[in-house]
């Protein structure tokens, strides 16, 4: 198969047109055959046509073919023009990878610089190994290919090196073989990544405050935790406590966040899994102000880091804080809650200024609509439940099949006892054999009037309650960054034992983070309404492949295979993704020579 040109002199000038042909045996010998018409082609069409292809015979021996037979110089040896001859029926296309996805996380880990950085900290000098040989893979790569598996499709080490590596194109973008990723690899690399935390968090500020001016003068504060599967006896820091991933049987370890305003990641600690969250502001504080300095902060955080001690030790630091309060404070404020003087900051949400001026604070009373009806929902479907289940106790106790009073003593704590959160207005009681239930309607109506309400304290000074709810609110974002570590990066649970491996665990999924928000700020520019998940999934629907083309030569012997590596053409929904992230497709990829097929660069 080739191409013939055809000039014809037309109007005054020469015209060059073109059409498809192939060589077809017949009885009569060869023939040429058209296959098709294309007409005049303007410069960049053909420019687009000419393309050299280098063709690698079994010795390895290459050779330069042309698809424009007219442009070809004869061979001086053996006078011959070198064309492109290609059987249709044998186009196929081989080694499909999933290409998309994995292309924006590596275009992503290069705009936050995350190559340059860590080639600099584990690259150089170059690290030995065994029998003081160097490193064949940069450790640069590896970090790469660990925190592009987080954020594209989470697994463990194993099923990097036994399903996904092999089924993307990273082996084409990064240069590194499928057979060089093995777990051995893998887990070193974490070994290299721990001692670089603290100088990785620092290059991160720096490069989200260049690309989306970015400041850290409200700081957004909270815990999470994440378990062990396993007894996880090699980690000290594995322990039983607070779980809330419901997994009170597991061993865990708890994770602090920091975040900006915005959800960027300022730093992050690992802690004891039996550890409280209030004891860990402390050291949290101190921690932030020996890296950044001791900088006039807002510090937001809820009501389970709050404790007076905590506020004490912010209000001697000249800081500023906006904080949660337990429900329990709100009693204090009954007299308020049930007043109407309420200033809408929203069209469901309210809020009123109450000044402590004994201890220089302001509490912010607020309540939320639509916070009220899930509350009235869930009190409401709570007493249905209890009501029914008193009843079948009841009816119980009066067919005589439950008479032992120490039982029912226990059944009835047992049953108040699962619903807790309305069991304070129930007045349960058993006499003569009698199962007796008083409900008091007065503390039944202190938790209507309280449903959807909710307490703030802060000592900023000279702020509207508005300003001040919406701070508040932007706490949601670091709720939202646990979120992405724990579903979208799937942290948990953990399989390894060893401590520095779990750090570096963690440290991964970190990484993982961070791409993960810079694709959710970057599509904020443009795409509000697309989410990093849902921009990668669609993403991910991109392939690469080879197409295979199979030479017809005089001698069947001599056919040879030309093997082009192409990236599938974006529909226009991933267009639109790619432009809002200013992200565009390379036209073909290059691979190793190694394999004994042609190849274009």
């Amino acid at each position: 198969m080739y191409l013939r040109k055809n000039n014809r002199f037309k109007d005054g000038k020469t015209h060059t047109y073109w059409s498809l042909m192939e060589t077809i045996r017949t009885s009569e010998g060869p023939r040429q055959r058209l296959l098709c018409y294309m007409g005049e082609l303007n410069s960049s069409k053909i420019k687009s046509w000419r393309k050299a292809i280098r063709v690698f015979n079994d010795q390895g021996e290459e050779e330069q073919l042309e698809l424009f037979p007219s442009d070809s110089a004869p061979d001086e040896t053996s006078g011959k023009t070198n064309i492109v001859k290609v059987d249709l029926s044998s186009i196929r296309l081989e080694r499909a990878r999933e290409f998309g996805g994995i292309y924006l996380a590596w275009k992503i880990w290069k705009r936050l610089k995350l190559d340059k950085f860590w080639g600099e900290t584990i690259d150089y000098p170059p690290l030995l190994v065994n029998h003081n040989r160097p490193v064949s893979i940069p450790w640069s790569k590896t970090a790469a290919i660990l925190a592009i598996n987080r954020l594209c499709n989470p697994g463990s080490e194993l099923s990097i090196e036994e399903k996904w590596y092999g089924s993307t194109a990273l082996a084409d973008l990064l240069g590194v073989p499928e057979d060089k990723i093995n777990t051995d690899r893998l887990y070193r690399c974490l070994d290299q990544l721990i001692p670089h935390k603290d100088n990785l968090e620092k290059h991160l500020k720096e490069r989200f405050g260049e690309l989306f001016e970015i400041n850290y003068d409200i700081i957004l504060y909270d815990l999470t935790s994440t378990y062990f599967e396993g007894s996880a006896s090699g980690n000290p820091q594995a322990k039983r406590g607070y779980s809330r991933d419901h997994r009170p049987d597991c061993k865990q370890v708890c994770i602090a966040l920091i975040v900006s305003e915005e959800g960027f990641p300022f730093a992050y600690e690992v802690f004891d899994g039996n550890t409280v969250d209030v004891t860990t502001f402390k050291e949290i504080i101190n921690i932030v102000e020996k890296k950044y300095g001791k900088a006039r902060r807002i510090w937001i955080f809820d009501r389970g880091i709050v404790s007076e001690d905590n506020l004490k030790i912010l209000r001697d630091k000249k800081a500023q804080y906006l904080v949660g309060t337990r429900r329990a404070q709100l009693k204090t404020y009954e007299e308020e809650l049930l007043s109407q003087n309420w200033e809408k900051v929203r069209e469901d949400v309210e809020v009123k200024l109450i000044p402590d001026e004994k201890k220089e604070e302001t509490y912010i009373l607020c309540r939320a609509k639509g916070r009220n009806l899930k509350e009235k929902a869930m009190r409401e479907t709570a007493s249905q439940k209890l009501d029914r289940q008193l009843v079948k106790l009841a009816k119980r106790i009066e067919e005589g099949r439950l008479k032992d009073a120490k039982k029912i003593e226990r059944r009835i704590g047992s049953v108040l006892g699962k619903y807790s959160s309305i069991s304070d207005f129930y007045k349960v009681s058993y006499e003569n054999r009698k199962l007796t239930v008083i409900v008091d309607e007065k503390k039944k109506a202190w938790i209507r009037a309280r449903e959807g309400a909710y307490l703030l304290r802060t000592n900023i000074e000279g702020k509207d309650p508005q300003s001040l709810w919406e701070k508040y609110m932007q706490l949601t974002e670091a709720e939202a960054a646990f979120r992405a570590l724990k579903s979208e990066l799937v942290i948990r649970p953990i399989f390894h034992h060893k401590e520095k491996r779990v750090q570096a665990h963690i440290m991964v999924a970190f990484l993982g983070y961070a791409l993960w928000v810079t694709i959710k700020h970057t599509l904020k520019r443009t795409l509000p309404y697309y989410s990093p998940t849902r921009a990668l999934s669609t993403l991910q629907r991109i392939h690469s492949g080879d197409i295979m083309l199979e030479t017809i030569e005089p001698d069947e012997s001599n056919r040879r295979t030309i093997r082009l590596r192409r990236i599938f053409s974006p529909d226009d929904e991933q267009k639109t993704i790619l432009s809002a992230l200013n992200i565009s497709l390379p036209e073909k990829l290059s691979f190793d020579l190694i394999s004994k097929c042609s190849v274009d660069f």
